[in-house]
């Protein structure tokens, strides 16, 4: 991969899946090919911020309410809410029980459901009140394993655009798959994978091991799930994915601090 086309590619994921600002550039089928690979580099911006604001609040003392409302609110700030807008749908269409064409409109739908709104309300009131939980050095440790967390939940969404078959020939993920040069964004994406399974495992062999054996129950649930209700994957449902598994993280991880 030429460097030019490395840095456009770091900069089309970027554009894409984050609300950082970036320079413009053409997307094209060079850049295009391995935008998926540089996804879970977005999830290092989450993790710095998470961590900086850890030291930063126990350095000032800041109140647990405040603390975690900034906590559950920086994956929104750096990702302008497009993955949480992915499981918002998902869930709507899931609500719904309606046949497999349908639900694939209601992913499609710029409207927004009850059952959307209520999903997005329980997941942030969920994700605000986990992280009231775990104090001092608990929280330290929920936040170093919510921070791998994030490149680990990237990486194995990147890995499942391009591996499982997608829902429709249209979208998102369909377009990223059909360009991706997909055996080398999978072999990146897994190594990504692998890098962040080790450093859950270095920062708590025990707690580690929990959030493993979550993310890939999920990971198997999103499989099923998709293909049973949706025969495929869609950009909305990879967004359902990761917000999951982060939350999934972030439970196993309060609840070993409350039993520890």
């Amino acid at each position: 991969m030429k460097i030019k086309t490395m840095f456009e590619s770091l900069d089309v994921a970027f554009s894409m899946y984050s609300a950082i600002p970036m320079p413009q550039v053409m997307w094209n089928e060079q850049n295009m090919k391995y935008m998926l690979g540089f996804f879970p580099l977005i999830g290092l911006v989450q993790a710095a911020l998470l961590i900086g604001w850890v030291y930063l609040a126990q350095a000032l003392s800041v109140g647990t309410v405040l603390f975690a409302a900034v906590a559950a609110l920086i994956p929104l700030f750096v990702t302008g809410g497009i993955h949480l807008d992915g499981f918002c749908d998902t869930v709507d269409a899931l609500a719904s029980h309606q046949t497999r064409e349908k639900k694939l409109e209601i992913l499609k739908d710029p409207h927004t459901g009850a059952f959307a709104v209520m999903g997005c309300m329980a997941y942030l009131l969920l994700t605000f009140a986990l992280w009231t939980q775990p104090q001092g050095e608990f929280c330290l440790l929920a936040a170093k394993e919510m921070a791998v967390g994030y490149v680990f939940s990237r990486a194995m969404s990147a890995a499942a655009v391009v591996t499982f078959p997608c829902a429709k020939n249209s979208g998102l993920a369909h377009s990223f798959s059909s360009a991706a040069q997909k055996d080398r964004v999978r072999i990146i994406s897994i190594l990504f994978a692998l890098v962040c399974a080790v450093c859950f495992m270095l920062i708590h062999p025990v707690l580690g091991a929990a959030i493993l054996a979550g993310c890939l129950m999920v990971f198997w649930y999103y499989h099923h799930m998709a293909m049973k209700q949706f025969g495929g994957v869609t950009g909305d449902l990879a967004g359902w994915f990761l917000q999951v598994n982060e939350i999934v993280i972030l439970i196993v991880s309060v609840v070993y601090s409350l039993i520890a």
